[in-house]
């Protein structure tokens, strides 16, 4: 008797811990009603439309990775499934909006588009246990959410270390996972063209490429004399933007201008203000073959070090039609509204040498470089807009006038996106004091990252509409995204312990009422959230630990 007591004891345990209600990011919505559902290899998905067969597709590859079996689909069942249906207008919801219903008999998601399905099927997946099992109990629950801010997204540096295609999707299903809808594809850089370009084959065959990185972090110990390399041609391109689409996911390109180009002008130095002039190298950190083919008479190299470098695109006519074919090449595999520019940290240091500009300043009635940095931006905003495109650029765009259409992406702190939104432009906040994920999360980190404290309570205490903002210039913040740049991250697992926990919490900010966020009860929901990221097998950083949970070694 006592031993049959304690199974069953056991076994209401077990059922109490699979029905938790810990949901990342937080609904608008959650009532927790009493009884549970049990989704096992019995259980149909019911999908009536094909408008949800993505979504339907996305749920049983996440029930056979994790836990080993998969749903009949069919279209028509009154018990023991999970429906799935995209209708319209549901009791006022946003586009994105949906509502979930599970009792003992089911699961009903009821999306206001098939964008919105897939958010409650995201929902459904917060519900399951976070243990292997072949029946699955959830809780019966009532949601109705949507999200806050229309823009949630997330960067991803592969110019300074490049990743495989395998990793850019797993990536890409780390966003969807937290409800999360844009893919920033930092594309290139100063170490790296990471994309395939057929009429300039250059850009890959060298400045995709270099020879070297620095050893530790800047200023360094020295060079590693390893290369680094790597691109994506443009069929693996149309592939990952494909994979992201069918995740709801909208991928946008950047492409650099006119600063960090290093690579590019390595590939072809007539984009050089300067193009006789050997690239500025330190002799402590770089690599032995570019010491050799500098000697040799080559005058560009791919940069190996981190930081800022004076050598920019020259605003000619050669550098112009170089990036419209650029930009002929781009516009094809990326089909969302958006190209994102760069903009950041260009010096002016050559323009200033360089007697074209200064007779380009002068011609065109310009106050200075940064004008004229304008005047750079602003031509390459009328040939992107007339590609049927939008341009982001980060906040530097604003020196010397900005770009009548252009979006600024503000990274400089908030002020470069307040003076935007009263401007009446649109603005994607992300700030490097609270949403910039290559920082340490913890004051005694162990790991070599670029500097800066951001841990999870920092991220989540980010308001992405700054208190300076009315209530009409409040309208132009479109949401924000976290940055991760990969100087210091030179594998997978790396960029996973960078972004775990972390992206959890940006997911609550960005997609869940400002009223709705509780820190406390966050804290208990991401202990919840960390088993799920271990059945994924996913990398993530444990606060005040001292060993990694895995090496950086895949």
């Amino acid at each position: 008797m006592v031993r049959s007591f304690i199974v069953t004891l056991l076994f209401c345990s077990a059922m109490s811990f699979a029905q938790e209600v810990n949901i990342i990011p937080q609904p608008v919505q959650v009532t927790r009603n009493t009884g549970s559902f049990v989704i096992n290899a019995k259980t149909s998905l019911v999908v009536s439309n094909n408008e949800d067969k993505r979504t339907a597709s996305f749920l049983n590859k996440y029930l056979l990775d994790y836990y080993g079996f998969k749903l009949p689909i069919v279209k028509i069942a009154d018990k023991n499934c999970i429906e799935l249906k995209s209708l319209k207008g549901i009791d006022g919801l946003k586009s994105e909006g949906y509502s979930l219903k599970s009792d003992n008999k089911g699961v009903v998601i009821n999306g206001n588009s098939p964008i919105g399905t897939f958010y409650g099927m995201q929902t459904l997946i917060q519900l399951l246990p976070v243990e292997k099992s072949n029946n699955l109990v959830i809780a019966s629950v009532d949601v109705k959410d949507e999200p806050r801010f229309v823009y949630r997204g997330s960067m991803l540096d592969v110019a300074r270390h490049f990743f495989p295609v395998a990793f850019v999707k797993k990536y890409i299903d780390y966003l969807a996972l937290h409800k999360m809808n844009y893919f920033h594809w930092h594309l290139t850089e100063d170490q790296g063209w990471r994309i395939e370009i057929k009429k300039y084959p250059k850009l890959t065959e060298i400045g995709s490429k270099r020879n070297g990185s620095i050893i530790g972090r800047y200023p360094g110990t020295g060079s590693d004399n390893t290369p680094e390399g790597g691109f994506y041609t443009q069929e693996e391109v149309k592939d990952i933007v494909k994979y992201a689409s069918d995740r709801f996911v909208t991928v946008i390109p950047e492409i650099e201008m006119p600063g960090h180009s290093s690579a590019a002008i390595a590939a072809y130095p007539e984009l050089s203000c300067f193009p006789n002039e050997k690239t500025e190298l330190s002799d402590k950190m770089i690599s032995n073959k570019s010491k050799q083919e500098l000697a040799n008479g080559k005058t560009k190299i791919v940069q190996e070090t981190w930081g800022v470098f004076t050598d920019v695109y020259a605003p000619t006519e050669y550098t112009f039609k170089f990036l419209q074919d650029v930009i002929d090449e781009i516009v094809p595999l990326f089909p969302g509204k958006y190209i994102h520019v760069g903009g950041d940290e260009s010096p002016k240091d050559a323009w200033k040498r360089s007697e074209f500009c200064q007779n380009m300043i002068k011609e065109k009635g310009l106050k200075d470089e940064h004008e004229l940095q304008s005047y750079f931006i602003q031509r390459m905003e009328k040939y992107i807009n007339g590609k049927g495109k939008t341009l982001i650029g980060w906040d530097e765009i604003l020196e010397g006038g900005l770009a009548p259409n252009a979006i600024v992406m503000s990274w400089r702190g908030e002020n470069g996106g307040i003076t935007a939104a009263k401007e009446k432009h649109q603005v994607i906040m992300t700030p490097g004091s609270h949403v910039y994920l290559d920082h340490s999360q913890t004051k005694n980190d162990k790991e070599v990252t670029i500097g800066g404290f951001t841990n999870l309570e920092k991220i989540y205490s980010y308001e992405p509409i700054p208190k300076e903002l009315n209530e009409e210039e409040a309208k132009y913040v479109l949401g924000a995204q976290g940055n991760v740049w990969t100087e210091y991250m030179q594998t997978p697992a790396k960029v996973e312990y960078q972004i775990f926990p972390r992206l959890s919490a940006l997911s609550e900010v960005l997609w869940s009422p400002k009223v709705n966020k509780n820190w406390a009860v966050f804290q208990t929901k991401i202990e919840t959230q960390k088993k799920r990221y271990t059945m994924w097998g996913a990398n993530y950083f444990i606060e005040y630990q001292t060993v990694l949970p895995k090496t950086f070694n895949n």
